[in-house]
């Protein structure tokens, strides 16, 4: 597919279309035509984990620094929904803003300043492309990302197969597509997405306040705060994408799988159920309160009612008084928090690095829409 063909602009054209139509729902959760090729938030993480993995498998320097460079170019088009050929040409000098946070998109074919947009980038991706930039051997200024977008493309699929995504799926514009669609399901209004990816709009824009690149920046910033936390894996806190509903008379069960691959199960009324708008596919957090974990000292997984149980290492202890705190990190790295009597931190004899498991039921799950 060539860079030119842009079918974000057409998807975003139907979501403006549906939103005029009142198609949403009060939960914000719509469908993704089956026709649309796109990756979720899970399998986005997938992915950049294997860019990551290879940049950590190579031996030589130079070959390192060539992988990195690669990386930096799938982090800035997942994140900020660039354009392929719009990140090739980013200028370190004059696009780059390190202080803000943000980088400029939208130059011309001749590098000319001109229909340009302002995108907010993660704190994480801005360190990260600045300890390239520290790393790299001089050259002439503008020459950090002048590669071939070919070889870009290449490698992309190469990082597809490694992890058993479809090529398809990874191509700079299928990643530019899955953006905007994290954008639209995290609720970040359809024309800050649009502005964001560089579209314009005729009609939906029209309903609203005129609103700058500056303007952007609190809400754009608020969903990557949002977003760090969620890959930072805030402790009790589950992410992932619906599997399975199985509905009753009263009650839904519903299975979701974790960013970490993990199965997680809860109990929620049917009139919860519709509330939220929930069904297979729809991403959303699941959250457990500490007083509802169960910790025990096991080599083997415990033999009990509780539908969900993790095993892990003790990361931290906190003891006072009356209670005490455990944190544990589970295989992928997620933290949960339990807190117990010190009576039963006594009988537990639990100490940092050890292996324990903790578990809890269907009904101690919150589900939260993101």
């Amino acid at each position: 597919m060539k860079e030119g063909n842009d079918p974000v602009a057409d998807l975003l054209a139907q979501f403006e279309t549906d939103s005029l139509r009142g198609r949403f729902n009060p939960a914000g959760i719509f469908s993704v035509p089956k026709e649309v090729k796109c990756l979720d938030t899970a399998q986005l993480a997938e992915l950049e984990n294997a860019f990551r993995q290879w940049v950590d498998e190579s031996a030589r320097s130079d070959v390192r620094a060539s992988r990195r460079r690669i990386l930096l170019i799938f982090l800035l088009i997942r994140y900020s929904g660039g354009r392929l050929n719009e990140i090739l040409t980013l200028r370190e000098q004059s696009d780059i803003d390190w202080e803000n946070e943000f980088i400029r998109l939208g130059r011309t074919e001749n590098g000319e300043s001109g229909g340009g947009r302002e995108v907010q980038i993660p704190a994480q991706v801005c360190q990260e492309l600045k300890a390239f930039m520290g790393d790299a051997a001089p050259g002439s200024p503008g020459t950090l990302f002048q590669v071939d977008p070919g070889h870009v493309r290449r490698k992309f699929y190469e990082r597809a197969r490694s992890c058993g995504l479809p090529s398809d799926l990874v191509n700079p514009n299928a990643i530019r597509r899955s953006r905007a669609i994290e954008l639209l399901r995290s609720n970040v209004p359809l024309p800050m997405v649009q502005k964001l990816l560089g579209h314009s709009t005729a009609n939906l824009t029209a309903a609203y306040v005129d609103f700058s690149d500056q303007d952007m920046r609190p809400v754009i910033q608020h969903f990557l705060d949002k977003e760090s936390r969620r890959k930072t894996s805030a402790r009790n806190t589950f992410f992932g994408k619906i599997t399975r509903i199985k509905q009753g008379d009263i009650q839904a069960s519903v299975e979701l799988v974790t960013l970490g691959g993990d199965t997680l199960q809860t109990i929620i009324t049917n009139d919860s159920l519709e509330r939220l708008g929930l069904k297979p596919d729809s991403f959303v957090t699941a959250e457990v309160k500490a007083p509802w974990v169960i910790i025990a000292r096991d080599n083997v997984q415990p033999v009990c009612s509780a539908e969900n149980r993790f095993q892990g290492m003790v990361s931290r202890i906190s003891r006072g008084r009356i209670t005490t705190e455990f944190v544990v990190r589970i295989a992928d790295g997620t933290e949960l928090c339990t807190i117990v009597t010190r009576e039963s931190d006594r009988l537990l004899g639990i100490r940092e690095n050890d292996t324990v498991w903790v578990f809890f039921n269907a009904y101690a799950v919150i589900l939260n829409i993101n």
